[in-house]
């Protein structure tokens, strides 16, 4: 992809400066890097935070975050997870990144477009993630190939499973320990702790108040038999367990945050520490978020609106609250320029350094548009006003929840945002889906891993997924000679393979022979050791879930396989079914063994 860069919209700035792979020292040679922590939250709604006056629920640690440093009033995301990580990771727009869906591949983000964590790693940074990174499976799209030292958590839209769940760890199938959260904000301590010289980048993506619906006694105990004094505004009806749920979810990870900064202060790391705060679309259900309009998947205001604290006691003084109109496309160029990072001349970007409303506490409003996009619907917000994916103008800072449409009194105003919304679809493809599907790729001979999932696959025959949202699903009703599961792939560089196959098998239907072929190339393995483990997830939920049930899958190896560099087809068949069915399917493991066509 060129970086070129473009000329289209008031709202588009590209930083020219050199880039020198260092921070450039402006103001004294004693000049101390400083660290850097992204906390992105998974459908929490702007009203999750007791902060934004909400009383149904109490978040003191995340609320110091905004009291002890900065509040940005007006702070917009996507309305969906995907866009949004894409968009906070490369400063661009995500359909300008080829990012169109939330699963099958269509998550995943341009190869060649450099990301925070490589712009920071080129720095002298050191750099982790730890959580949900939903952007891509396989390396080269995987959060270790995107310039991330270390990565713990899953790659998936969701998880089935919070306690203890199978996760990976730089590509190595591991068991999680205990409660997600907890155990992200572990690791996240635990990798501050290790950091000796360097400064670092810590991205935690956390997979909460996502569904499904679990989260620790503790937290569930403290909510669920109080009353909601403040219920949801509109006519939808609220799900109050839901709400609950999310709310203990949320409390949860207030928990952490504390644990968090109360390391970081116990250890002198405070000071000199930013820390953002932000999450990646608004609420999966109905309830209060400030009686703004919409939740998760809409272009309105309750879809999109997020909450952003960002703390720095070194520069940003404390209860700074801007008005400015800010999204996720912005924080790349802010973070870098907070931290005197140069950017490449040659990097056309789509975000705006809005780090002048945070050190300088600005009160001049740089001019700002907000395009908001998903399903073929857009809409777009200015500093008073948003145009939605129908075309009615609302004053926004009259009318939050978008109750009366003033194109009346504002014709040439809607006019203006009709005429920039067309030409920013047209500008970033956003109304194009890519007429062949990109391959999942096999063999980067950098990081020798790549994970073929259920979620990935496509089942012929009789085989049936787990459920109908594929993200942790599995394979299930194998019960016919011949059917199969296939993926497409493209093998990147002549490679030789072990194979594992994650599974399990009841008792009665050992015996069951599978072929994997790859191309021309084949392995042949039979079940003999039977694994049929209860499906988890339904003793931890606090509200009935609509993702699948998981089980432990066991790996087994299925063998060695050869490919050559270039496009071709995995396909797993059973060939013989000696009992009622074969084998129940989670993913299939690859691992290179040999690095020749580097």
């Amino acid at each position: 992809m060129s970086y070129a860069k473009r000329s289209l919209f008031p709202c588009f700035v590209f930083v020219a400066l050199a880039f020198c792979g260092c921070a450039e020292h402006t103001h004294t040679s004693l000049y101390q890097a400083p660290n850097v922590i992204i906390i992105l939250t998974d459908d929490q709604a702007w009203g999750d935070v007791s902060f934004h006056g909400n009383t149904n629920l109490s978040t003191p640690n995340i609320d110091s975050l905004a009291l002890e440093g900065a509040v940005m009033e007006n702070f917009y995301v996507q309305p969906v997870c995907s866009p949004t990580r894409a968009e906070l990771l490369t400063g661009q727009y995500f359909p300008r990144l080829g990012v169109y869906d939330t699963s099958a591949g269509g998550e995943r983000m341009n190869l060649g477009v450099p990301t925070i964590a490589e712009i920071y790693k080129n720095a002298g940074y050191a750099t982790a993630a730890y959580g949900k990174w939903h952007n891509g499976t396989q390396p080269p799209y995987h959060p270790n190939s995107r310039g991330f030292d270390d990565f713990y958590g899953f790659c998936s839209g969701h998880w089935g499973n919070y306690f203890s769940p199978m996760l990976e760890h730089n590509g190595a199938i591991v068991k999680g320990k205990g409660f997600l959260v907890d155990d992200l904000f572990e690791h996240a301590i635990d990798f501050i702790s290790k950091q000796k010289t360097p400064p670092f980048l810590l991205y935690l993506p956390v997979n909460t108040p996502h569904s499904p619906m679990q989260v620790p006694d503790r937290f569930w105990n403290s909510v669920k038999d109080q009353t909601l004094e403040m219920p949801y505004h509109g006519d939808e009806k609220e799900d109050e367990l839901f709400t609950k749920a999310a709310l203990a979810m949320v409390e949860n990870i207030d928990w952490n945050v504390g644990r968090l900064t109360q390391f970081l202060r116990e250890n002198d790391l405070e000071e000199n520490t930013i820390i953002v705060y932000m999450s990646d679309n608004g609420p999966a259900g109905w309830r209060w978020n400030g009686n703004l309009k919409g939740k998760k998947g809409a272009t309105d205001e309750g879809g999109v609106k997020s909450p952003f604290f960002i703390k720095w006691p070194k520069r940003i003084p404390p209860g700074t609250r801007s008005q400015q109109l800010m999204g996720a496309v912005d924080l790349l160029p802010t973070l870098t320029a907070l931290t005197q990072i140069s950017l490449p001349d040659s990097l056309a970007i789509d975000g705006m350094d809005m780090s002048k409303h945070l050190v300088n506490q600005a009160t001049e409003l740089q001019d700002k548009i907000v395009y908001n996009h998903w399903n073929d619907k857009t809409s777009v917000r200015i500093q008073n006003f948003r145009l939605d994916h129908e075309n009615r103008l609302y004053n926004i800072l009259h009318d939050p929840g978008q109750t009366q449409d003033i194109t009346t009194k504002f014709p040439e105003t809607r006019d203006s945002l009709i005429a920039l919304k067309k030409t920013w679809l047209k500008e970033v493809n956003a109304l194009e889906r890519p007429t062949t599907k990109r391959r999942f790729p096999l063999g980067d001979h950098t990081h020798g891993f790549a994970l073929l999932p259920a979620r990935d696959g496509i089942a012929h025959g009789k085989i049936k997924r787990s459920n109908r949202w594929p993200n942790d699903s599995f394979f299930t009703n194998w019960v016919q000679e011949q059917d199969a599961i296939t993926w497409d792939v493209e093998v990147l560089n002549d490679s030789r393979f072990e194979v594992y196959l994650y599974y399990t098998c009841k008792p009665e239907n050992t015996g069951t022979t599978l072929e994997l072929s790859l191309n021309d190339a084949t392995i042949r393995t039979t079940i003999t050791e039977a694994h049929d483990p209860p499906l988890l997830g339904k003793e931890q939920d606090r509200y009935p879930r609509m993702e699948s049930f998981v089980k432990e899958f066991k790996p087994l190896k299925l063998g060695e396989i050869t490919a050559n560099k270039g496009p071709g087809n995995v396909s797993l068949k059973a060939i013989s079914i000696p009992g009622n069915a074969a084998i129940d399917f989670r993913m299939l493991y690859f691992k290179r063994i040999t690095l020749s066509g580097q």
